[in-house]
């Protein structure tokens, strides 16, 4: 063989094995998940992460008040397709699209979305809601639209759209830091979650419950919590009642009189390291939140979810920091409720700003993840403190969660 055809003969082996790999590799590119933009930093979303934003349709096989005054009851949901339901991390929400009848005109669509309140099972969810009435300082106020759909209308067996769990706001599973799991009112209901997980999945982790609540009309899932603590050595119940009724017994009905404050978590807990779960009211929220921060508990050891417009504030050196960089005051306009209001830093959210104004916006999980207070953006930047579970569309944002970055013109 001559030189010459000697060498075509290897360029020739060259290529083949050259366009070989290039196949290979697109073929491999091929069998991967789709991906999309989610936003800041262009990260990426797995397949199984869009499929969890779509809806599906669930069953409601079971109710059950859970309180002697009837003001919380849990449904339970299995899905319509007989299909697995998707995993979830103990305190993290469902997402509900519903058609609620309004003032007796035709039916409104609203998102809503509610924790699970119950350890992860594979044959359903289960959420429970706390009927909202109107204050008893304002009976012109309309009663939660949402929470007395549930209560008057949901039955066995009819069907609701849903989204799957999702939430950035679930336990860590270090067991070898004990949980202090703190609920007020409703906000009891991400803590049975993390409660029941945790006797299941950690018997041995050390788990301390505060549950504060009026009274025992309200006192939901008493005779489980009761039972649990019985069962488990190292679940330490403590519940507080404000305002105990002639018939409720300390030691028996309650341990604590008062409220859930940092002083009572000073008499109560043991010296050393904990992770604090805190969930509730406005009050409870913005009042123990950040004493939490001030008593000396890192900030990473702290871990919260607010239900209603509360603004948490954690005030220690890093947020304040944070803070100080956006600190110019801006103008934010709402283009469609007509209003130019002056942006200074007091809110922790746009939500918070617009509700704080008296601007009545859509919303529902009040942490990223539902999309429904999702606004077009026309001009301006928003920032977010970490990046939305919700995919938030290119041109919009989330109220709930961002703050301006600049002047902001919205079409809120």
């Amino acid at each position: 063989m001559t030189a010459p055809l000697l060498l075509a003969w290897i360029t020739a082996a060259l290529l083949l094995q050259l366009a070989l790999g290039i196949g290979f590799a697109v073929w491999r590119h091929s069998r991967k998940p789709a991906t999309t933009s989610q936003g800041a930093g262009d990260a990426t979303v797995p397949e199984a992460q869009l499929a969890a934003a779509r809806w599906r349709e669930f069953r409601v096989t079971r109710r059950e008040f859970e309180d002697r005054a009837h003001s919380q009851c849990s449904f339970y949901l299995a899905p319509v397709d007989g299909g697995p339901l998707a995993p979830f991390k103990p305190g993290q929400f469902l997402t509900f699209s519903l058609q609620v009848p309004d003032n007796g005109a035709d039916a409104r669509a609203i998102t809503r979305c509610y924790s699970l309140s119950d350890a992860p099972d594979p044959a359903h969810h289960r959420i429970t809601i706390k009927r909202v009435a109107a204050p008893p300082d304002h009976p012109e106020w309309a009663p939660g639209l949402s929470s007395n759909h549930f209560h008057e209308r949901v039955q066995v067996g009819d069907v609701l759209k849903v989204k799957a769990p999702s939430g950035h706001f679930f336990i860590d599973a270090d067991a070898s830091v004990p949980a202090v799991l703190i609920g007020g009112g409703i906000g009891i209901t991400p803590m049975m979650s993390m409660l029941r997980w945790c006797v299941t999945e950690q018997p041995q982790r050390d788990v301390h419950l505060f549950y504060g609540l009026r009274n025992s009309d309200e006192h939901a899932f008493k005779a489980v919590l009761e039972q649990l603590a019985q069962d488990h050595a190292r679940l330490h119940l403590h519940v507080v009642y404000s305002r105990p009724g002639p018939n409720d017994v300390a030691g028996r009905d309650y341990q604590h009189r008062g409220h859930v404050d940092v002083e009572l978590l000073r008499r109560t807990l043991p010296h050393g390291r904990h992770g604090f779960y805190v969930c509730g009211p406005p009050a409870l929220m913005e009042s123990l939140v950040p004493a939490l921060v001030t008593w000396g508990v890192p900030r990473q050891d702290i871990h919260f979810e607010a239900f209603g417009p509360a603004s948490v504030r954690l005030g220690d050196a890093q947020t304040r920091e944070a803070e100080a960089e956006f600190a110019e005051p801006v103008e934010v306009a709402f283009q469609r409720s007509g209003r130019t209001l002056v942006w200074n830093g007091a809110d922790a959210s746009l939500l918070d700003f617009a509700e704080r104004h008296g601007l009545a916006v859509e919303a529902g999980c009040r942490s990223g993840g539902c999309g429904s207070c999702e606004t077009k953006l026309l001009s301006g930047s928003v920032r977010y403190a970490r990046q939305p579970d919700h995919d938030v569309k290119p041109g919009h944002c989330l109220l709930c969660v961002g703050t301006p970055g600049s002047a902001l013109v919205l079409e809120a």
